[in-house]
């Protein structure tokens, strides 16, 4: 028993052409997509670019300091600001923001409200007895770099409002919230009872160290 055996169909010159042109016209397609994308991220045709046009810094006062930088605290305060309607849910009007905000309070020692017999020195230049005002604390001074908004929910209301007007909200009531808060918590610690121990022990090693056996540090008015 013979079998037959069945030869493929030859493949003719012009659909070897058609296969040839189709893997040229598909690999310069490819080349064109990716020359394209390079060539478009170079350009950047629509990108923008960012020019400082600012005026120089224009030097307004100078302050001569007379105080000392005894003490600083670094506080950290959560902000949690809700704003309500009155006759509406929350999830059609209403906000609600957790903030954390982040810096430091200095503590000083104003030398300028030294009295005129602030200073005292015994006949023999022995003694030396100094007296001066309470620490005062200074604004906080919030850091930007670690202040940040922690958590932001609104209403719907309140999305719309956002999306149409285009702006992000006003941070300015939770920076000052935040200062509040840090100012509150530096009042409450023993800052300003530690600048005072600064003070005292930097004074009393410079006199000392200029002769004085013993030096007197007194602290005037309320602490």
């Amino acid at each position: 028993m013979t079998t037959s055996r069945t030869t493929p169909p030859e493949v003719t010159p012009g659909r070897r052409r058609r296969w040839r042109y189709l893997a040229a016209f598909l690999v310069l397609a490819v080349l064109l997509v990716v020359g394209g994308r390079l060539a478009w991220s170079w350009l950047d045709p629509f990108g923008g670019q960012t020019i400082d046009r600012s005026q120089p810094a224009l030097l307004q006062s100078i302050k001569d300091m007379s105080r000392f930088q005894a003490a600083t605290g670094t506080f950290q305060v959560v902000v949690d600001l809700e704003k309500d309607a009155n006759f509406l849910p929350d999830a059609v009007k209403g906000t609600r923001t957790l903030f954390v905000g982040a810096g430091g309070v200095d503590a000083y020692v104003d030398f300028s409200a030294m009295g005129t017999n602030a200073v005292t020195v015994s006949p023999d230049r022995t003694e030396a007895t100094i007296r001066l005002p309470h620490a005062q604390l200074e604004k906080p001074n919030l850091d930007n770099s670690r202040s940040y908004v922690f958590a932001h929910q609104r209403g719907l209301f309140d999305r719309v409002q956002d999306f149409l007007s285009g702006s992000p909200g006003d941070q300015r009531e939770l920076y000052l919230l935040a200062e509040k808060k840090i100012t509150e918590a530096a009042v409450a610690s023993d800052l300003r009872a530690r600048a005072d121990a600064n003070t005292k022990a930097m004074l009393s090693g410079m006199l000392k160290s200029l002769g004085f056996k013993k030096v007197t540090v007194e602290f005037t008015g309320e602490p």
